[in-house]
């Protein structure tokens, strides 16, 4: 059964930009990894000001692979390429990682 993994991210209006090409430069690391089914980063237009981060896996199993190697990395190579060898200033003031598990989907209709 796939899971769903949405990490909703508290990202001030001056910080948008900054967190939208964060992940346009990691673009591709996540759809290589065993498992991965699925990304969408959603853009707020109304009522709030986070961002959702959407990822579906094949499993939880797979997910966690993912989180210990390739983001791992991905951010590791972030803070490496920040000015000054630190760790680039976050874009989100706050994090919150929501799961669940799909128990029905249903898509658009062909023929």
């Amino acid at each position: 059964m796939s899971i769903v993994k949405i990490n909703a991210l508290t990202v001030p209006a001056e910080q948008r930009e900054v967190l939208e090409k964060r992940f346009s430069s990691r673009a591709g690391t996540v759809e290589s990894s065993d498992g991965f089914e699925w990304f969408e980063l959603l853009r707020p237009v109304e009522g709030t000001d986070q961002y959702l981060v959407y990822t579906r896996w094949r499993d939880e199993d797979a997910f966690k692979a993912w989180m210990e190697g390739p983001m791992k990395e991905a951010h590791q190579r972030g803070a490496d390429s920040a000015e000054g060898g630190g760790r680039p200033r976050p874009a989100a003031s706050g994090s919150t990682v929501w799961s669940f598990e799909v128990v029905q989907q249903t898509g658009p209709k062909t023929g």
